[in-house]
């Protein structure tokens, strides 16, 4: 059984994302529980807390919601200034999680900004993950693939899998595959074929034991150019196909398939899609 949504507003509140959620169809979900372009935030108030938890008994469980942390962040960042910020502010991600009721956190893992080796950010990125995790209960990091654009970390599942490594608490890092990121990166989704491959090579260097979640999203670029820009289910260089091995397929059941494609006037309609290859 698939559960999907998509990132939803939270404008007015995090308590709306939930009914936004629900306007659409959707049985899963993902939001910003701050605001994503900024370091400061106020922090969540009780009633809001209250309203969050009251609202989603009619769409999801806690475990099918994918929150995503502000875009400023990099827990690999070079320079001491820097790192100390983001890990001050993905800190405060997970507690607002924790103060929700939920149970992962969703993050580009950072980029090495070329003042640093591949290893030196990996390593900074899960000691980052570590002190996260050392203040917080009970919420998951889930680090997310990423196109590979300019100097990002984690494009490759060899670099996801290094990062889990150095994670002291394994029940508690996961990650969530976006598609669009996996294809720019250079995995082929297009056909049955390629499709099983590149969830093989999952298994292999990752492993599905750790995928909390993914981002349902076609590709506006064409395969392995590294570049971050998604398009609506079947009108990118991904193409349809790749969605229906997708929900065909098993391994994918009881985690939030998270839709980010760009145009939300259809999202219902694209939930719809999904859930008849389902079928």
């Amino acid at each position: 059984m698939k559960t999907i949504g998509a990132h939803v507003s939270a404008s007015g509140g995090v308590e709306n994302a939930p009914l936004n959620a629900k306007a659409i169809g959707a049985d899963a979900f993902a939001l910003f529980t701050k605001n994503q372009r900024q370091w400061g935030s106020p922090p969540l108030t009780e009633a809001g807390i209250a309203a969050f938890k009251k609202n989603i008994r009619d769409v999801c469980s806690p475990s099918n919601i994918l929150p995503h942390d502000s875009y400023l962040i990099n827990l690999g960042h070079p320079e001491t200034e820097g790192l100390e910020k983001s890990r001050e502010a993905f800190l405060d991600e997970m507690q607002r999680c924790e103060q929700l009721g939920l149970d992962r956190l969703n993050f580009h893992p950072g980029s090495h900004l070329k003042k640093c080796t591949e290893d030196e950010c990996i390593a900074l990125i899960a000691e980052s993950i570590n002190i996260a995790l050392s203040k917080t209960q009970g919420v998951t990091a889930v680090i997310e693939n990423t196109a590979g654009q300019g100097s990002n970390m984690g494009h490759r599942f060899e670099q996801l899998a290094a990062m889990i490594d150095q994670v002291e608490d394994k029940t508690r890092v996961g990650v969530c595959i976006d598609t669009c990121h996996a294809f720019t990166a250079g995995y082929d989704l297009r056909t049955e074929k390629a499709f099983t491959e590149t969830f093989a090579q999952f298994e292999k260097i990752v492993g599905f034991k750790y995928l909390k979640g993914m981002h349902i999203n076609d590709s506006k670029k064409d395969f392995g150019t590294r570049v971050d820009r998604h398009e609506s289910l079947g009108k990118g260089f991904i193409g349809i196909d790749c969605f229906k091995f997708l929900m065909a397929d098993e391994r994918f059941n009881g985690i939030p398939l998270i839709l980010e494609t760009p145009d939300p006037s259809i999202w219902a309609d694209e939930i719809k899609l999904l859930r008849s290859f389902e079928k």
